[in-house]
């Protein structure tokens, strides 16, 4: 369910960075880099629907919606040093998830919420970031620590990157690299979780309260708790980018990223064709929960080019292939045209095709069969296409004539997403970001 969320947050954080350099009998000036405490507001509201709920074994309802504030503090330390702060809270409501547990209603359904406790929850995340130029501003490496908590999710993270400059800041590279140590507080079905607690039989939590229908003997003997609870990531990133021209820049990217541990999520419900079916009400009880390797090899490979067309225009496009090893391919064209209005206001509409093969693993409702090592029916693995269309509207004021307190208006972004997938699929997504500079 949480793979779902598509959040997009602004990074408005900038900074401009140089040195001079004189003779040795000369005093030495060296500009900051950055000037003043930035304080950014973040903002994020994310509604969708469908009808592949992956907790429902792949039909339901999959109605959510994602209210995630942020904020973020860079402060200057001195001329070459800057520590920022990155805290924020994702807190969502979801039908979907509410039917981990759908039987605290008195008619469930896969197409109705529940009331449980699992019908929404909140993830709270903090990530502090250090970063370092050199004296010539050809040199930045930052290192960073997050972490973040969920009621059935925690996570740590680490790691740092190493940028490079030259040829007169025409040419930059970067490497940076990642790891992040989770840890799942499992929640399972209500009916696998009653099933298994009580001796694999049917006496016991929501058996006494309910009549099964269908199969009345269930009996989901593949079913067990999982013992590995730890899920760990780790990520290399390389970047290269070239200004070829006063008005053409580009640059590519390679990500390799390797997963291993708990990969699979463990209230995702999955239905076998060769098990006959077993209800309550109209929600029928599941044979097991999604199942998939424990280790995941991923690889992204894109490229950007921007052109600026004239002072008024800019032309920015990007293109990402991505493979992993559980068979899943896919392509990201995206293309945004920022049109400056005035000195202070730029709008820029933009587009997003994505377009994706299935995973080995993943196959619709009821079509696996039980004799299978790995199974899964979440619609976020299998074969579609998605289209994404929105706008922008940006504010910058360079010289912060606006005052709160003793910070300066910088920079407004708003902006709005309408996205749509071939399997029924659709969302809207507003965010809004506000930058202020400490005077």
């Amino acid at each position: 369910m949480k793979n779902k969320i598509i959040v997009i947050l602004i990074a408005l954080i900038s900074g401009l960075s140089f040195s001079q350099e004189k003779d040795s009998t000369e005093v030495t000036y060296k500009k900051r880099v950055l000037e003043s405490i930035e304080v950014d507001f973040l903002a994020s509201y994310y509604k969708q629907d469908g009808i592949h709920s992956a907790v429902s074994g792949g039909k339901g309802t999959e109605d959510l919606t994602d209210i995630t504030p942020t904020i973020v503090v860079a402060v200057p330390l001195n001329d070459d040093d800057i520590l920022t702060i990155d805290a924020g809270i994702s807190a969502y409501s979801s039908a979907s998830s509410s039917n981990i547990n759908p039987f605290d209603s008195n008619t469930p359904s896969p197409w109705q919420a529940s009331s449980g406790a699992s019908q929404s929850d909140a993830l709270t995340s903090l990530v502090v970031n250090y970063s370092h130029s050199s004296d010539d501003r050809n040199t930045i490496w930052n290192a960073h620590v997050s972490g973040s908590v969920e009621y059935d999710y925690s996570s740590i993270g680490f790691g740092g990157g190493l940028t490079k400059l030259f040829n007169d800041k025409n040419t930059e590279i970067n490497i940076s690299a990642n790891a992040y140590l989770d840890t799942w507080s499992p929640i399972y079905p209500k009916e696998l979780q009653d099933f298994k607690s009580n001796g694999d039989n049917l006496n016991g939590g929501i058996f006494n309260n309910y009549f099964i229908t269908g199969n009345t003997a269930y009996n989901p003997t593949k079913f067990s708790f999982h013992e590995n609870k730890n899920r760990n990531s780790f990520a290399v990133s390389l970047s290269f980018s070239q200004i070829l021209t006063r008005k053409l820049q580009f640059s590519l990217f390679l990500d390799v990223l390797q997963q291993q541990g708990l990969l699979s999520t463990p209230y995702q419900r999955v239905y076998f064709s060769d098990i006959a079916d077993s209800f309550i009400n109209e929600f029928q009880l599941a044979d097991d929960i999604e199942r998939l390797p424990d280790s995941r090899f991923k690889l992204p490979i894109g490229a950007r080019l921007n052109y600026y067309v004239n002072e008024r225009l800019v032309v920015r496009t990007y293109y990402r292939y991505y493979t992993d090893n559980w068979d899943i391919s896919s392509h990201t064209i995206n293309i945004e045209l920022p049109v400056k209005l005035s000195d202070k206001f730029t709008i820029f509409p933009m587009y997003r095709y994505y377009t994706q093969q299935q995973s080995k693993y993943f196959a619709p409702y009821e079509a696996h069969i039980s004799t299978e090592e790995f199974y899964t029916s979440d619609y976020d693995l299998s074969t579609f296409d998605a289209n994404q269309i929105g706008f922008g509207l940006n504010y910058t004021d360079i010289f912060t004539n606006a005052k709160v307190w003793k910070f300066g208006l910088k920079n407004i972004d708003f902006r709005y997403n309408y996205y749509k997938r071939s399997d029924g699929l659709d969302a809207n997504i507003i965010s809004f970001g506000v930058k202020f500079v400490q005077q």
